[in-house]
């Protein structure tokens, strides 16, 4: 069977992930961590992306990787508008509605406008996204917020959910289209997603105020306070967004959206970080139990994975209030890349065929 080259763009809020596989081989691994200061010039995440193309055109160039052996490029799906679950080309449209952020400014939008690039800088090499962030298969019941202006959408870490489900249901001789689940992601953004015999039904927004705070993002908030904080004159809206979005949650309580070094923290006998880690683990125990009423309870597994899912006393405190609901699972750190690899194989070997995107935004 001949080979498939792929490369494999994982953009995140705080760190760049990329890999090159041969068929399902992974050949080279890499992850790029960002600090605050690193991103700091950058006033908004779409102006991130020369640095993050550029540093990864840098790491390959070291690692001496020949980019015209490169046959498929799949990048981490972006702030399209929402889609059906499956595999993508990116095209001019594509890379223009996540340029300006149609849905909003979020590091997955990098994705597609990096892998697009890349692959035009090298004739013959397709683009391609998979399972991006907002894949919708939402319940009708579940976009209804209490307010006719007011819509609920689905926005979440699709693909490493999706994933996860899978690799979870493969571990125990079960389809993923056969399983009800809770599927965690703890990473820079936190959702937690109801999936129902392979669809997930109900999923909080983690990109804008919806859900648990996390290492990056406030969560929901009163309401009431917020709207008063809105119209008290003391903050532009760009402000407020900031609090919500970027430096929200543990960066506002604690200085650092790292959630490694407030482990490292706590490790060391801060009280201040324990508190407000453990608060982030309550926090995303009761929305665990949001979507088990989702499910009526009858579910076969709660899975937790991303990056924090490393951290085993955040995993106990989550066990603790969660267990009596259904089994707990981890899977710490994520499988997005093998995935995102896997998509762009089923394609070049025919086995799924990609989608050309052309939504509006009334379609």
């Amino acid at each position: 069977m001949k080979s498939v080259r792929i490369l494999v763009i994982n953009p995140g809020s705080t760190s760049t992930k990329f890999a090159v596989y041969d068929n399902t081989v992974c050949s080279l691994l890499k992850t790029l961590h960002h600090s605050m200061s690193d991103l700091a010039p950058y006033k908004t995440i779409s102006e991130q992306y020369e640095f993050r193309k550029n540093i990864i055109l840098s790491e390959l160039a070291h690692d001496r990787v020949d980019l015209d052996s490169i046959n498929i490029i799949i990048g981490r799906g972006g702030l399209t508008y929402p889609l059906k679950s499956g595999v993508y080309y990116i095209n001019e449209l594509m890379v223009e509605h996540c340029r300006i952020g149609v849905m909003g400014d979020h590091a997955s939008n990098l994705g597609s406008l990096i892998a697009f690039e890349i692959a035009r800088m090298h004739p013959g090499t397709i683009a391609l996204v998979a399972d991006p962030v907002v894949t919708d298969e939402l319940d009708d019941i579940a976009r209804v917020s209490g307010h006719p202006l007011f819509k609920r959408i689905s926005i979440f870490h699709a693909l490493n959910q999706k994933a996860v489900a899978r690799q979870h249901a493969a571990k125990i001789g079960k389809h993923y289209e056969e399983l009800d689940l809770i599927v965690v992601h703890l990473g820079g953004g936190i959702t937690i997603g109801a999936h129902h015999l392979g669809k997930v039904i109900d999923v909080n927004n983690g990109l804008d105020g919806e859900g648990p705070f996390s290492p990056e993002r406030s969560g929901t908030l009163p309401v009431g306070a917020l709207i008063e904080l809105c119209f008290s004159g003391k903050y532009t809206r760009n402000e407020i967004h900031s609090m919500v979005f970027g430096q929200g949650g543990l960066v506002a309580y604690l200085g650092t959206n790292d959630a490694r070094e407030v482990e490292i923290a706590v490790n060391h006998g801060d009280e201040k970080a324990a508190f407000y880690l453990e608060a982030m683990a309550y926090q995303v125990s009761k929305s665990i139990g949001e979507m088990a009423t989702v499910l009526k309870g009858k579910i076969d597994g709660i899975l937790i994975t991303g990056g924090i899912a490393y951290d085993r006393r955040l995993m106990a405190q989550i066990r603790e209030r969660v267990e009596f609901i259904a089994p707990v699972s981890v899977y710490p750190g994520q499988d997005e890349l093998k995935s995102l690899a896997m998509n762009a194989l089923m394609v070049a070997r025919g086995e799924v065929e990609a989608i050309v995107y052309d939504k509006t935004g009334n379609s």
